[in-house]
């Protein structure tokens, strides 16, 4: 199962995240494509953030585990929360099709 911690403010400003585990969707042999979907999605919004965006992050991987964390070093820009949001909204979408057995969303307040 894959379990994504959003961190954030009581104001809801958006302070990093946590992805953490393989969905364990698919059958054997066969590719995970609710793995595959978290990780694109994921992954495209670290990117956007720095490319983009500009942001400063703090990225730490490792792809054995599925393991993600990003931390932002400051308070997002506009055009970075709406990043964020279009990632919420994409993994809870996610996690309401595919079930909470393979994707779990929680929000931890900091």
């Amino acid at each position: 199962m894959t379990t994504v911690v959003i961190r954030g403010t009581k104001a809801q400003k958006y302070t990093g995240f946590t992805c953490i585990g393989h969905a364990g969707y698919a059958k054997p042999g066969r590719p995970d494509i609710l793995c595959a979907s978290i990780s694109i999605l994921v992954i495209n919004t670290v990117n956007s953030l720095e490319e983009l965006a500009g942001e400063a992050l703090r990225i730490s991987t490792n792809e054995e585990t599925g393991f993600i964390q990003c931390e932002m070093e400051s308070h997002l820009q506009e055009k970075s929360v709406f990043l964020m949001d279009a990632m919420v909204f994409g993994l809870q979408q996610l996690a309401n099709t595919y079930g909470k057995k393979y994707l779990t969303v929680k929000f931890e307040e900091v």
